[in-house]
């Protein structure tokens, strides 16, 4: 089997710990003009938070209404303060370290994730987060999705694969903990591809994988191309083929964050299987112990 998040984090803090996803205010250097607009091809207007709380009151409040919502499944546990929609390092340093600093202040908080691009990385913002790693542990999470250079212009990416092996070398070399996220069915990808992406991803040292299914959501550039027959969904029996051949790639202290991704229900297009969370879940824990 592979190292589950739980399970790291039981091991990390001894105790259930529950990610609690905060909205920043950020924007993205792919949506406001500076790479382009509109963000990649998969993105929603939420930029991949669509179970984030909406910016609305301070960090401190939106803990705690994100708190109460998994309170009841979460007895006596702590919790991870998890920065997740759009690019949450495309700030200047004062502001990202009064915010990061303002979001693990609370006892209950016992570490910090932050989901942005490798692209906005740099040594300065490397150094900050250092800083907060010493009060707090934090973890980045870079979303990579692929190292082949011409899936990732189709899917407006915005930067060479470079980019993110140079951003976990600086983040690495700075003590912290990197998490990588890789899309499964990207248009053109087949199996061997996706697993050369795993295999790079191992050898760049990260610390961490999160696995995405490509679904598609309502109202983003990929549903248009869906809608012209452009793009095939994968089936569940394929995606867990897939997901098994990749996770058989990672050492054994690689953590896997996620073995799917799923879209707000009443926003997804396709593959519809994918709505059906549990089920999902259940198929793929017991394929992968065959």
């Amino acid at each position: 089997m592979y190292m589950s998040l739980n399970q790291h984090y039981r091991e990390k803090f001894g105790c259930k710990v529950y990610k609690l996803s905060l909205d920043g205010g950020f924007t993205c250097p792919n949506r406001d003009g500076t790479l382009g607009y509109g963000g990649c091809i998969f993105c929603s207007g939420k930029g991949s938070g669509d179970f984030a709380e909406l910016k609305q009151g301070s960090i401190e409040e939106q803990l705690e209404k994100a708190k109460l919502k998994v309170a009841s499944k979460n007895k006596g546990g702590k919790y991870i303060a998890y920065f997740q929609s759009f690019s949450n390092t495309y700030a200047k340093c004062d502001k990202l370290q009064k915010l990061f600093l303002e979001a693990i202040k609370p006892d209950y908080i016992v570490g910090l994730a932050i989901g942005t691009r490798p692209d906005c990385i740099d040594k300065e913002k490397s150094e900050m987060l250092s800083r907060v790693n010493k009060i707090k542990p934090v973890s980045v999470e870079l979303g990579l999705q692929t190292v082949h250079e011409k899936t990732a212009e189709y899917i407006r990416r915005g930067y060479k694969t470079e980019v993110y092996f140079e951003a976990v070398k600086l983040l690495k070399s700075y003590g912290i903990e990197v998490v990588t996220h890789i899309i499964i069915g990207l248009p053109g990808e087949d199996t061997e591809m996706i697993a050369e992406t795993v295999k790079q991803v191992v050898n760049a040292g990260s610390d961490g994988v999160k696995f995405h299914l490509l679904h598609i959501i309502r109202g983003t550039d990929l549903e248009k191309e869906y809608l012209r027959g452009k793009i095939k969904c994968l089936t569940l029996e394929e995606y867990a083929e897939i997901l098994k051949k990749c996770i058989s790639l990672l050492p054994k202290d690689t953590v896997v964050h996620r073995i799917t991704g799923d879209g707000a229900k009443k926003d997804l297009i396709a593959p519809m299987w994918s709505a059906d969370k549990k089920n999902v879940l259940n198929f793929l824990h017991k394929f992968l112990e065959q």
